[in-house]
């Protein structure tokens, strides 16, 4: 049993995992700037409490990357393709992440005028979405079908560390500069990724994939092969797959108990009187570890149990753990119930995003992976940047205890269709 299990954790040792923590990095450190740490900023700010709720939807190019998706998969960047396949592309999205993410800390967001803010954000979004397309490609050619689990978990892993750089760093430099200076430190974020971009080796699966396409066709021939080959055919393999509609419900839910409390849950802590020092300490170094532990947790039963019994585990956890949020209300200002609290939800969020990235790798075709990657982890965003938007309007007219009741109640049509489809043979390890 224990040369089993000395077995099953030999892939961490990897070489190619430490491009997996440097890339992960890159993923993850961007999300927070437009989304808890940036709640704080408006709160600051004087927006009310369904206006922040309402900025979830500046990240709705996550919930749309497949569209843009097929052209970073078949597109050749000029000069920069030379590097490779995916490199060239993560290079340019993340150059372009760090000069909108600047270019976001030179704007004051306000009551009378948030709109160019908003529109700023759309664009760090837009690159930050992009910059996931190829990242992921790279991460699942990387990595063969057996090995999935563990690359996600140290992918996971690296972007749960970007989220600690954007979140209790950011939190804590909050307390001594100013939001324009704290995001403008936080722009050099990319430059981790760039760096292990430089380093990293093109995926094998990529130096052997061949394009057919024939460089002497005219412009209108060229169009209707890239239509084909780039958009009509990674979409009709994966509608190949039986009852597939069901598996773009299931993505759509799973997250979403999470991810509905998760936009306000920063501005909750501050109504329960806890300083931004003490919440970056906290809920970001603590909760953070305790993710990315669950993370790590999260891959080993993958590889030992199975994706099915990982996936149902997880989808529980998130349910029971959200109401914990419930017993910190009525403790109030305790920095122990706290610590409880975030240390239980993000154990079990960061099992269940381990366990369903691994699925949705499982899901993919080779020579379609952006895409087809791209339009399934659309669909995880999809409830967390746009039903999530309502989750402002919620917490403004609800008790925050009836607010984290509806955000646990969130997770029972997930558990459910999870259940059938587990049941139908529809999911397998």
């Amino acid at each position: 049993m224990l040369k089993q299990w000395i077995k099953s954790l030999s892939i961490y040792a990897d070489k190619r995992m430490l491009a997996m923590l440097g890339l992960g990095f890159s993923s993850g450190f961007p999300l927070l700037l437009v989304a808890g740490t940036l709640s704080l900023w408006l709160k600051d700010s004087g927006l009310s409490y369904t206006l922040i709720g309402a900025f979830a939807l500046v990240k709705t190019p996550y919930s749309f990357k497949w569209v843009w998706a097929p052209l970073i998969d078949h597109v050749k960047i000029p000069l920069l393709w030379r590097i490779g396949r995916r490199r060239s592309w993560a290079l340019l999205t993340q150059i372009c992440l760090m000069l909108s993410i600047f270019y976001m800390s030179t704007l004051h967001p306000s009551p009378e005028n948030w709109h160019l803010f908003a529109a700023v954000t759309v664009v760090v979004v837009f690159c930050s979405a992009s910059q996931d397309i190829v990242l992921d490609s790279l991460r699942i050619d990387s990595f063969e079908n057996k090995e999935q689990g563990a690359g996600s978990a140290i992918f996971v892993l690296g972007y749960r560390i970007g989220m600690i750089f954007s979140g209790a760093f950011a939190l804590m430099l909050a307390d001594y500069l100013s939001w324009n200076q704290v995001y403008a430190i936080m722009s050099c974020g990319a430059i981790i990724g760039i760096v292990t971009v430089l380093f990293c080796r093109e995926p094998q699966k990529d130096q052997n994939f061949k394009e057919d396409e024939d460089e002497h066709l005219t412009f209108y021939p060229r169009l209707c092969r890239f239509m084909k080959h780039s958009v009509i055919e990674p979409f009709a393999d994966f509608m190949s797959r039986n009852k597939w509609y069901l598996i773009l419900i299931f993505i759509l839910l799973y997250r979403l108990s999470d991810d509905y409390k998760g936009l306000m849950s920063n501005v909750f802590y501050v109504d329960m009187g806890f300083t931004k020092a003490q919440i970056g300490y906290i809920t970001k170094i603590y909760g953070m570890l305790a993710t990315i532990f669950g993370g790590i947790i999260g891959g080993i039963v993958v590889g030992r149990k199975g994706l099915r019994y990982c996936l149902f585990l997880a989808c529980v956890l998130q349910g029971v753990t959200n109401l914990v949020y419930i017993g910190q209300y009525f403790a109030g200002n305790n920095i122990y119930m706290l610590s409880a609290t975030i240390c239980a939800d993000n154990l079990a969020g960061g099992m269940a995003t381990t366990a369903l990235v691994a699925y949705l790798s499982s899901l993919c075709s080779v020579a379609y992976t952006a895409t087809q990657y791209a339009l399934l982890s659309s669909l995880m965003s999809l409830g967390r940047d746009v039903i999530s938007s309502t989750s402002g309007y919620a917490a403004e007219y609800l008790s925050w205890p009836l607010f984290f009741l509806l955000a646990s109640a969130l997770v029972l049509p997930a558990l459910g269709l999870l259940w059938y489809m587990i049941k139908n043979k529809l999911i397998s390890d």
